[in-house]
C-alpha cells in the first residue's frame, strides 16, 4: 500500500462512527440528501414508466406538429427532463459535499 493509503487507513481506523451518526447536523444532513435523492428518484421513474404506459392509449398517439405525435413529444422531454435532473444533481452533490465537510469539522471540533 501506497504512503497515502496507509495514511486515509489511519485516519479511518481512528473514527467513531456511533458518534457521528449520534451528531444533529449529521441526522440533518442525511435527512436533507436522501429527501433530495428520493424527490428526484420518484420524479425520474413517475414520467419513465408513464410513457409505456400512456403510449399505447389514444391519449398520446394523437398528433401534436403535423405527423408527430404526443408519444414523440413526450419521450423527447423525457430526454430534458433527464439532463435537467442530472444538472440540478451535480449542483447539489457539491453543497452536500460542503454539508458533510461542516460535519467532518464539527466531529474533529469535537475531540474525535
Amino acid at each position: 500500500m501506497s504512503q497515502l493509503g496507509d495514511k486515509i487507513s489511519a485516519k479511518c481506523d481512528g473514527i467513531n462512527y456511533e458518534k457521528i451518526d449520534r451528531m444533529e447536523t449529521f441526522n440533518q444532513f442525511v435527512k436533507k440528501k436522501n429527501t433530495f435523492l428520493f424527490g428526484i428518484t420518484i420524479t425520474f421513474l413517475t414520467f419513465y414508466i408513464l410513457l409505456p404506459v400512456l403510449a399505447f392509449t389514444p391519449v398520446l398517439q394523437q398528433k401534436a406538429v403535423g405527423s408527430i405525435t404526443w408519444v414523440w413529444v413526450y419521450s423527447l422531454a423525457l430526454f430534458i427532463m433527464t439532463i435537467i435532473l442530472c444538472t440540478l444533481y451535480v449542483k447539489m452533490a457539491s453543497k452536500f459535499d460542503k454539508a458533510a465537510a461542516a460535519v467532518l469539522q464539527e466531529y474533529e471540533k469535537a475531540g474525535a
